[in-house]
């Protein structure tokens, strides 16, 4: 293996049990967004597009679509001989295995990895979040202060500032204390879970870390800390552009009409930053003659013969003749039938909404649900089927057993 400079780390194994049922068979970067991309696209055309060719992936929680979809890395052009995109799951080794306990420790477990390309300096990444940055800029300004780690932060509303990590800085950039979720904010410099470290630096901690057996081994409750008590040169980096965690189905329905918006707050049609991804070669998207689409984006693939508006299709999804959309997010292959109403929702991959089916009407008055993970955005689970004339009320996390219990209920005011 050729020596590297920088090589970068991809945490993907995360559950992701916010977004529900949306993430039962699959793991949180691999669902969709945007019409035609998964949430892992972002970070590795980062990667590609700031000349990163080394990048390890380190998967956990159902790996199998997440795993194929990334292949060898070629859509990415990070298919290289010297270099190229590795998924590393946990695995066997002489003393055992286990699952990854914490960020720091995926990245410990795979230290014989790291070491194969004996690189001065890792760029570790989470596999969540939504943006477009040139991890070059913030690898220039680690070099310039020579630090022992460079944290990449973004400027939240002071009112904000109480839900992240934030950093304290002195005024050359040097982190002086960092705070979790602090009651009483000192300042609004939010961690975004990026970070670059001197990898001779970071191995040590690591190692340290691992034979903590009261530490979490994670890098903002363990490692960052210690290296600050330790007086390590710590810099934080500041990104002014979009960026989005989307762990929660809010924030991945707020992330998929930021596209929307006019002008986008996050834009896919720059020719200097591509997001790249792998899909498979679809026909060109169908509007039929009696159709109506209006500040929306239509993948190739999908098909509408009905009404769309302020809404985002995937690639194969279709809407029947008489259906009306607004304010939707619809995966792939998810069929809208005739007539059917979608309002404020998510329709999972290869879900069905019958004829004449409403999904994000106003509950009735005896109709209790639990909508802490969804607000008044309704979330239909993948390849659910919602039988005709089905009432789907907003805020609703609807599977088979939440339809089921609907049904009783309907079933009883009849």
């Amino acid at each position: 293996m050729r020596k590297k400079k920088l090589i970068a780390m991809l945490l993907a194994g995360g559950q992701g049990s916010r977004l529900s049922v949306l993430t039962n068979r699959m793991a949180k970067p691999a669902v969709p967004f945007g019409g035609k991309y998964r949430i892992i696209d972002f970070p590795l055309s980062n990667c590609a597009n700031s000349d990163i060719d080394t990048v390890g992936v380190l998967t956990q929680y159902e790996p199998l679509e997440l795993n194929a979809y990334i292949g060898t890395g070629q859509a990415w052009d990070l298919d290289r001989n010297t270099g190229g995109v590795y998924v590393l799951p946990p695995y066997v080794t002489g003393s055992g295995s286990q699952w990854y306990l914490g960020t720091a420790n995926a990245i410990y477990q795979n230290m014989s990895f790291v070491d194969g390309y004996e690189p001065e300096h890792i760029l570790i990444l989470s596999g969540d979040h939504i943006y477009k940055m040139n991890y070059a800029y913030m690898f220039k300004e680690h070099l310039r202060h020579d630090a022992d780690a460079t944290i990449a932060v973004l400027s939240v509303p002071m009112e904000e500032a109480s839900r992240f990590g934030i950093m304290n800085t002195d005024g050359s950039g040097r982190i002086t204390e960092f705070e979790e979720k602090p009651k009483a904010p000192k300042s609004n410099k939010a961690s975004m879970g990026i970070y670059i470290f001197k990898w001779n630096v970071l191995k040590k901690y690591l190692c340290a870390d691992a034979e903590n057996d009261a530490s979490q081994h994670d890098f903002g409750k363990n490692v960052i800390p210690a290296m600050l008590d330790d007086g390590c040169a710590m810099y934080a980096y500041s990104f002014s552009g979009y960026w989005k965690d989307v762990g929660t189905v809010r924030s991945l329905w707020e992330a998929n009409m930021d596209l929307i918006t006019i002008p986008p707050k996050l834009d896919l049609y720059d020719k200097e930053w591509r997001i790249y991804g792998k899909n498979t070669a679809m026909p060109p998207h169908f509007v039929g003659k009696n159709a109506e689409i209006q500040n929306s984006m239509a993948t190739e693939g999908s098909r509408v013969n009905g009404t769309v508006r302020h809404s985002v299709l995937f690639s194969g999804a279709v809407v029947e003749e008489g259906a009306v959309i607004e304010d939707a997010v619809i995966m792939p292959n998810a069929v809208i039938k005739k007539n059917a109403i979608i309002k404020k929702a998510i329709i999972g991959e290869h879900a069905s909404v019958g004829e004449g089916a409403i999904v994000g009407c106003r509950p009735r008055p005896d109709e209790a649900y639990d909508n802490s993970l969804t607000d008044d955005i309704t979330l239909v689970s993948n390849n659910l089927d919602v039988p005709p004339n089905k009432r789907v009320p907003k805020g609703m996390i609807a599977d088979e057993k939440a339809l089921l219990k609907l049904n009783d209920r309907e079933g009883e005011q009849e």
